[in-house]
């Protein structure tokens, strides 16, 4: 329902900020990396999830759209609330949450309070395979930084190309012609190099 909001932080702390935006105020529950980001700044856009339940509606906060997905996944799995996948977020970064779940890491996982070994054991089970195939821009590496190479990577990555090949395939293309601002042009020197 809300993509984001954008507005003035007029109360912030560790667990809530409120968001007015032209005399309306929003109350979003952050995770602690969200308030990390956010701490010095009077105003920002968050993007948004909204829970819909019969006892209300809550809304959550988070400063960039891994952090977002990496929650919406959390909370797909069987035994995880939103107050866990939070606490999750706040206990360690979104891509460590993912690399996490990716690499079998049930310890790590089970490190969070209120996440035992079933429960780590399932998100695992439960997770891997979509948070190794996700579209999200949740491993660019350093040197697929700006926007035009992160689009191409998206779209090969929807294309069905394996994340490892577009990320090599845009890498070569970047060092072989630095200068292309085309995203069109970029996919398909990709597709060619793969």
């Amino acid at each position: 329902m809300y993509a984001y909001l954008e507005g003035k932080f007029t109360m912030k702390n560790a667990a809530q900020v409120y968001v007015d935006i032209n005399g309306v105020g929003y109350e979003l529950n952050i995770s602690l990396n969200t308030y990390a980001h956010i701490e010095s700044l009077d105003k920002g856009k968050l993007y948004t999830y909204l829970q819909i339940k019969e006892d209300g509606h809550t809304l959550y906060g988070f400063f960039d759209k891994i952090e977002k997905e990496i929650f919406i996944q959390l909370i797909s799995v069987s035994g995880v609330g939103a107050s866990t996948a939070r606490l999750m977020l706040s206990h360690l970064k979104a891509d460590e949450v993912s690399r996490a779940i990716v690499q079998n890491n049930v310890k790590l996982l089970e490190s969070v309070k209120g996440i035992g070994k079933k429960t780590a054991e399932r998100l695992v089970l439960e997770l891997r395979d979509k948070m190794n195939k996700a579209t999200t821009d949740l491993t660019i590496p350093a040197t697929v930084g700006n926007r035009l190479q992160q689009d191409a990577l998206n779209a090969l990555v929807s294309l069905g190309i394996a994340r490892t090949q577009a990320e090599s395939a845009i890498q070569k293309i970047n060092h072989t012609s630095p200068d292309i601002n085309n995203l069109e042009e970029l996919i398909k020197k990709a597709l060619k190099a793969i």
